[in-house]
């Protein structure tokens, strides 16, 4: 099933929306700031090319910088 991510402009808004899932039956989950920071980071992940690869040597040669 899909999702739909909803950012409301404030407080009230954000209290009107979960009230109005409630009564539809819709199950929803308020997300904090550390939460969608999580999410956009682990959809970078995702992303990332993981095809190159670096040697030890390589590794412990920057952490030397």
């Amino acid at each position: 099933m899909s999702s739909i991510v909803i950012s409301p402009k404030n407080q009230q808004e954000l209290q009107f929306i979960s009230k109005l899932l409630q009564k539809l039956g819709v199950n929803s989950k308020v997300l904090s700031n550390e939460d969608t920071e999580d999410l956009g980071l682990s959809l970078l992940m995702k992303e990332a090319d993981r095809s190159d690869f670096t040697t030890e040597d390589e590794i412990i040669s920057k952490l030397k910088d």
